[in-house]
């Protein structure tokens, strides 16, 4: 079962990430981390800079590797995730940024028409990530569908990187990124999949937020299913939901994971 830690906001969340990451860079300098994109992981992405910044964190050799793009648009987009991504972590972390990786990188923009290049897309990014000796934190955000990365309901529980269709729903949600105009939101997507993020050596899931409640309660205590690809999760062996009071309010079994948490020695980290 996934170790689930319940907050009262989003800092809070931030704050127990970041402490985690920290510690982990400065035992393995090289650390290779999975990035996200989206509101979830702001803060702590902020909380991570503020500890690198006062604890004097070298991030110089830190690797990362994001969990989607889309496709069709320019790298320098500024809603293209390698755009994002550089805006909200490599930037504030001082990270090396020809050490962080966005699977649609090699595509460089190229049209949906290029079939063949962007088949080859994303096997290449899964060996990018295995060559670099694998992920060892992937934090990721959830869907209000359940969804992680753009691993939409149905998809593969053993999925890899691959080119997928964004469904109307995601579409109309991120069009608030795009002057709320849906026809200029991407119709497609290359994402790491299931399988892929699955091969991380721990999973941070983050979520905020009562519409993110079902989705929640999916994951964690539903039945393993491609129609809700977070419960995924339960098959990891150390994977960790970080969750406000919102989020967590159609779990039965809230009491349980407090009690668990408060009682985890101080020694362990996430």
């Amino acid at each position: 079962m996934s170790e689930v830690i319940i907050v009262k906001n989003e800092a809070e969340a931030g704050a127990i990430y970041g402490r985690a990451v920290a510690d982990l860079i400065k035992a393995k300098p090289n650390a290779v981390l999975g990035l996200a994109t989206g509101s979830s992981p702001l803060a702590a992405y902020q909380s991570l800079a503020r500890i690198v910044k006062d604890e004097h964190v070298d991030v110089s050799h830190v690797r990362g590797f994001a969990l989607d793009e889309y496709l069709g648009i320019p790298l320098d987009h500024p809603q293209s995730y390698h755009s994002t991504i550089h805006r909200t972590v490599v930037e504030p972390l001082g990270l090396n940024p020809e050490l962080v990786h966005v699977p649609g990188d090699s595509l460089e923009g190229a049209p949906l028409s290029d079939g063949e290049r962007i088949a080859q897309a994303g096997p290449a990014y899964d060996e990018a990530i295995a060559a670099a000796g694998g992920i060892d934190v992937q934090i990721l955000g959830i869907g209000t569908d359940g969804h992680v990365g753009f691993n939409e309901p149905g998809s593969s529980l053993a999925s890899g990187t691959r080119v997928k269709t964004l469904v109307e729903q995601t579409r109309i949600d991120n069009a608030r990124f795009f002057d709320n105009d849906i026809n200029k939101v991407p119709t497609h997507c290359i994402t790491q999949g299931i399988g892929t993020i699955l091969k991380a050596r721990h999973l941070v899931l983050l979520a905020f937020g009562s519409g993110k409640a079902e989705a929640v309660a999916e994951t964690i205590e539903g039945g393993v299913s491609a129609f809700c690809p977070a419960s995924a999760l339960q098959l990891h062996p150390h994977a960790t939901i970080i969750i406000d009071e919102e989020a967590a309010s159609r779990l039965r079994h809230k009491d349980y994971y407090r009690y668990v948490y408060a009682h985890k020695p101080q020694w362990q980290t996430i």
